[in-house]
């Protein structure tokens, strides 16, 4: 009789099953409709991802050498800068300015200023990015391009598709690849751990 009486960790075990078989289940489904919907959007996650982790070497950000000139309390103002950018920029990137005219700072995107390299670039908001570097301390502007990698920034975090809003999209990315990785360690270890419950009990 004592034969046919099942072990503590047996019953343990065959209760614990119908649960872990669920949760397997809703683990494999969970783990393919995520990497089926997010499919796309995570691929362009990755492939901007790496574009944009070497944009210098593909060209997509000019490599503007300069030396520092004076000491970056000499420098000039950041309005006398981006006035001398703006002067340089081509007439379609800045539309109704002209450089008689102050400042106009809904032209401009952001100013970047790199005080070791002696100069700020000032990009522009206009389609095409626009950017200009100047001389912190000369005002002399140094290099006029456009700047290649913008496109790829935002397609990176979604803002391409309209805005500020629609960064949501590459943070749901995010989080299904978290989710899809969470439920792929699940379907690789629980067999293994079952197998390895299993071969202890014998």
């Amino acid at each position: 009789m004592s034969s046919t009486l099942l072990r503590p960790e047996s019953v343990t075990r065959t209760r614990a099953n119908p649960a872990r078989r669920r949760m397997s289940r809703v683990a494999f489904y969970t783990h393919l409709w995520l990497g089926v919907v997010s499919t796309v959007a995570l691929i362009a996650i990755a492939i901007t991802g790496v574009l944009l982790n070497h944009k210098r070497g593909l060209g997509l950000m000019p490599d503007v050498p300069n030396e520092p000139s004076g000491t970056f309390s000499g420098a000039y103002s950041l309005e006398r800068l981006a006035h001398a950018a703006l002067v340089a920029a081509p007439e379609a990137s800045r539309p109704g300015w002209s450089p008689s005219d102050s400042v106009d700072i809904s032209l401009i995107d952001r100013m970047d200023v790199r005080p070791r390299d002696g100069f700020v670039k000032v990009r522009l908001r206009d389609k095409a990015s626009m950017e200009m570097t100047v001389d912190i301390h000369t005002g002399q502007v140094i290099h006029v391009g456009r700047r290649g990698d913008v496109f790829l920034e935002k397609l990176h975090t979604g803002e391409i598709f309209g805005g500020q809003p629609f960064v949501i999209l590459s943070d749901i990315a995010a989080i299904a690849l978290v989710l899809a990785l969470i439920t792929g360690y699940w379907l690789w270890l629980v067999p293994k751990l079952s197998r390895g419950g299993a071969g202890g009990s014998e």
